[in-house]
């Protein structure tokens, strides 16, 4: 069963409370864990899983919140899109979605976690996190594949192209519990760190 996310963090204090803030305490039951490194994130290296929260009916407002608690507006070639690309204190990306996303079903907090997954490995990432996650309800569309462990749950796991490419240690990984498995960090379908507990 998908439980959280593992972040690696400079700071992990002021990572933790940066991200209780900005999701407002609101991750659908999931745990955002924060484990110390001594590695920066290098500025041009986009990160091949991010964060997805609901702007809500003033999402204006709600970027601007996000930048007071020490968020940046970013430029990672997203071009005209109907959300705002923004960055963590420690340059990690994340998107705020405006009313009307497809997909958002909540007005505040977490409400997607973004895999990039090639288009050549899409069906194989999803039968693998259909099968570790236990998130069964299954949207495909021409962008990518959406699992939810329930249809009413807010937030989902997004899967689609492009793929950013493997450098080196993902710093944000999917946890699962699981007891079929020993526990530890393992690599998903697309060479993806995961962890897991039991």
């Amino acid at each position: 069963m998908l439980t959280g996310i593992v972040i690696d963090a400079l700071d992990v204090a002021r990572m933790e409370r940066f991200w209780w803030d900005a999701t407002n305490g609101r991750t659908g039951g999931l745990e955002l864990r924060f484990v110390p490194t001594a590695k920066p994130k290098p500025p041009s290296h986009k990160n091949r899983l991010h964060l997805d929260l609901a702007g809500g009916p003033d999402w204006k407002a709600e970027v601007e919140r996000l930048v007071a608690l020490g968020a940046q507006r970013i430029d990672i070639g997203q071009g005209d899109v109907p959300w705002d690309v923004l960055a963590d204190p420690e340059g990690n990306e994340f998107c705020v979605l405006r009313p009307g996303h497809p997909g958002v079903l909540a007005d505040s907090g977490l409400v997607g976690i973004c895999l990039d997954v090639a288009a050549k490995d899409r069906y194989a990432q999803s039968a693998f996190w259909q099968s570790e996650a236990g998130w069964h309800s299954v949207e495909y569309h021409e962008w990518g594949v959406r699992l939810r462990r329930r249809p009413s749950s807010t937030v989902s796991l997004v899967m689609g192209p492009p793929a950013a490419p493997k450098s080196g240690r993902n710093r944000l990984r999917l946890e699962v519990t699981q007891n079929d498995w020993e526990s530890g960090e393992f690599l998903d379908a697309g060479g993806n760190e995961f962890h897991v507990t039991h």
